[in-house]
């Protein structure tokens, strides 16, 4: 029996076992409070009884034989008529604290008492309607006065000696009962020190080896938790004690399992990550852009133009020298600057009717990196899919700011723009991953990119007006970025 109350206990929830100990302390001390409540209230109400007992038998006028007797006489001497005289409200009154005396009394001798006091009572009735009756008819004085000397007289005598008999049987068994009371008040506060210190005693082993069986497996969860946090994730948890407990094991267990997991899909996720940086450097060495380069300097060398001629081949050697800069991912803005520049520089001979830009990022943020090839996608994409589809001049402007937290470097084209629905669905391709087409490609891989290395709050976000502009905004930050 005790063997499976140990299991029950140990496979209980927290819950249960907090319920269980506050049960196991209340039990005892509701019990003594129950016990201690009862007899207070028990002995209170005898004590209560009795005294309510003496008020209302004092309730009798300790002048009712004077006053019934002389009310009497004026009667029978016709000083008073029948309708005058108070002794039916007299008789009236006595008969009612007799009334409350009862349900009051609970000693034999008392109700005794009472029941001789109604018979007087009774008596005095009669003697009252014979003197009426007397007096109706007229010429019986004597009768009247035989009446109230030898029988009203002696009645209230013996009605007035039943009252102070009742009143001296109550105060002596109010006296006992406060006598016994007293020793009971004893008796309970003997009682309540010894239950009290069972209680004690109780409470002081119940605290501890309770709280010892809910903190004790946390304890141990919390030393797997703690090799988890130091990178051992060969540690598992064997707790087996509290359900809530258990699950929190098993969990632990199959987060650290899952750890293993992401880890080990992490290093995957970086290998083609790698890869895909590398297919996108290639990428941006677009072979087109090569040829169409590569003919335009043929074109200018046929024309004689040799100045031009030497200064896209410079252009473009700068180019392909930023891009692969040494293998490393970071540059600093002002080499991401002279990556941009050498690329406009040759778009500018390609479309010199209609292209023009401007670069106006402050010295001050050229000290701080930001990833390769991060600004000349945005300026690609502000050419081919915004000045290229508008008729007419248009001009890319490259600014930048400081904020307080972070800066911004800006590219904004006057081109076509981009139209209201086909703008939210670039905002959530480049955001969510959801890749609506490949003419977004370049702008979710620099937006993932600036995250990667910099974190969530940071990246591309887009604003424009379909035949106005197009302004693409990079959030970078201060503190990752600044060079050494």
């Amino acid at each position: 029996m005790k063997e499976k109350l140990v299991k029950y206990y140990n496979n209980s929830t927290l819950a249960a076992k907090i319920r269980l100990s506050y049960l196991l302390l209340l039990v005892p001390i509701l019990s003594l409070l129950i016990f201690c409540f009862y007899n207070l209230w028990t002995g209170n109400r005898k004590y209560d009884d009795m005294i309510d007992s003496a008020v209302v038998a004092s309730g009798f006028s300790l002048d009712f034989k004077k006053d019934f007797d002389y009310e009497t006489y004026l009667l029978i001497v016709e000083n008073k008529s029948v309708e005058e005289s108070s002794l039916d409200e007299m008789l009236s009154n006595a008969n009612r604290i007799v009334g409350k005396l009862e349900n009051l009394t609970v000693s034999k001798t008392n109700e005794d008492q009472l029941d001789s006091v109604k018979k007087y009572l009774a008596n005095l009735e009669n003697y009252k309607d014979r003197i009426e009756e007397n007096l109706k008819e007229g010429n019986k004085y004597e009768d009247n006065i035989q009446i109230w000397e030898n029988d009203v007289q002696i009645v209230t005598a013996l009605l007035q000696e039943s009252v102070y008999q009742y009143l001296y049987y109550e105060i002596r068994d109010l006296q006992q009962a406060r006598a016994e009371y007293q020793d009971f008040f004893l008796d309970m506060i003997r009682i309540t020190v010894t239950v009290f210190a069972i209680i004690s005693l109780l409470i002081l082993i119940l605290s501890y080896y309770i709280p010892l069986s809910i903190t004790h497996p946390i304890r141990k969860v919390c030393d797997v938790t703690s090799q988890v946090a130091k990178g051992d994730l060969s540690v598992r948890s064997d707790v087996r004690n509290g359900v809530e407990i258990c699950a929190l094991s098993d969990s632990l267990n199959a987060m650290i399992d899952k750890i293993n997991e992401l880890l080990e899909q992490v290093t995957e996720e970086q290998i083609r990550l790698r890869k895909a940086e590398f297919e996108l450097l290639q990428a941006q060495i677009n072979p087109h852009f090569l040829y169409n380069t590569l003919d335009a300097i043929i074109w200018l060398a046929e024309a004689g133009d040799e100045k031009k001629v030497v200064s896209m081949v410079g252009s473009l050697s700068e180019f392909f020298r930023t891009s692969l800069n040494r293998g490393e991912d970071i540059i600093s803005i002002r080499k991401e600057l002279q990556h941009v520049r050498s690329y406009l520089e040759i778009q500018q001979v390609r479309y010199q009717d209609i292209l023009k830009y401007e670069i106006n990022i402050p010295e001050e943020l050229c000290q701080y990196t930001i990833p390769k090839i991060t600004i000349q996608p945005l300026v690609e994409n502000a050419l081919y899919h915004g000045i290229k589809n508008k008729r007419g001049e248009g001009k890319i402007i490259i600014s930048g700011k400081k904020e307080e937290d972070f800066f911004i470097i800006q590219v904004r084209d006057n081109g076509i723009g981009i139209e209201p629905e086909r703008l939210i669905q670039v905002c959530e391709g480049i955001h969510n991953k959801n890749l609506i087409g490949s003419d977004i490609y370049g702008l979710y891989n620099v937006n993932e990119r600036i995250r990667l290395n910099f974190g969530e709050s940071y990246g591309i976000s887009i604003e424009s007006v379909y035949k106005e502009y197009t302004t693409v905004t990079l959030r970078l930050p201060y503190a990752q970025a600044k060079t050494s």
